[in-house]
């Protein structure tokens, strides 16, 4: 957080220096921006991947779409973009306004994995469905601390989110 300053973004940018504290004229407008837009990508992720992948039909399909989402968000450009929210995220703790940005949202996966847990006729299905997403959300954090590259390691991740799955489906 220490190197988001308006000069590093115009550099970054390739922008002349100056033109980013022209429409964001203090650090905190800055980070503000940056927060919106890391949910605005996190949510257009989201919507392409329920568009693209059908409606999970078992407990191994809605795994398998865990999976590739801890793999998105693990490799290449969405690891930078999780270890930039996760950065954000602790500065929220002090910055209410981006508390408020960075609350879960409605989007399809949630949907999609709501749907599923109230079709086997869970129990609550919105409170598992915001417990499984959390501790999904704690493997993203893990992979991005503790591992370089998506590909390490993902049949351990499988097994872990099997087991989260199993747990979500619980009577």
């Amino acid at each position: 957080m220490r190197g988001l300053t308006h000069r590093a973004v115009d550099a970054a940018a390739g922008l002349p220096a100056g033109t980013t504290s022209a429409y964001y004229r203090t650090r905190s407008a800055l980070l503000t921006a940056l927060v919106r837009r890391l949910v605005e990508r996190d949510q257009e992720e989201l919507r392409t991947a329920a568009a693209r992948t059908p409606a999970p039909r078992t407990a191994d399909d809605l795994v398998h779409g865990l999976t590739l989402l801890v793999a998105a968000r693990t490799g290449g450009a969405g690891r930078r973009r999780s270890l930039a929210r996760y950065a954000c995220v602790l500065e929220s703790v002090r910055d209410p306004e981006l508390r408020d940005i960075l609350v879960p949202r409605e989007n399809p996966g949630r949907r999609t994995v709501r749907d599923f847990l109230a079709a086997r006729g869970v129990p609550d299905p919105e409170a598992r469905t915001l417990t499984l997403l959390a501790c999904v959300d704690g493997l993203v954090l893990d992979r991005v601390v503790t591992a370089n590259d998506a590909v390490s390691g993902r049949d351990e991740v499988r097994k872990e989110i099997e087991g989260l799955v199993a747990a979500a489906l619980r009577p």
